[in-house]
């Protein structure tokens, strides 16, 4: 089991933000911004390279949860970033599929 499904699982804690059916979304325990949320499929799939043409509406359902989060956490009039990552390279960290949402202070480009 991955670190997400152990939290999915309620083995690990987390403070939880958001949940139905499809995902999970938690506060970062290493906020890289003053909110900092991971929306996680309960639907292991191990990175967005890995998914497939079925997982279409579970991939777009994860980014509406997203921006509903952000509305809630008064973030999304002033912006906020989704960010995916994939392989070693892409800073992936666990394998399994999330969605981070940044925001609470201005974002910088190109991210490092």
């Amino acid at each position: 089991m991955t670190l997400f499904e152990k939290i999915i699982a309620r083995e690990i804690p987390a403070q939880i933000v958001h949940e139905d059916g499809q995902c999970l979304a938690f506060r970062d325990i290493s906020p890289q911004a003053p909110v900092h949320i991971l929306v996680v499929p309960k639907k292991p799939v191990p990175r967005v390279a890995a998914a497939e043409g079925a997982d279409e509406p579970l991939l777009g359902h994860l980014l509406v949860v997203a921006a509903e989060i952000a509305k809630k956490e008064g973030i999304a009039e002033s912006g906020f970033r989704v960010v995916v990552n994939n392989g070693p390279h892409g800073g992936e960290t666990v394998p399994h599929l999330h969605v981070h949402l940044l925001g609470g202070r201005p974002m910088h480009w190109p991210p490092g």
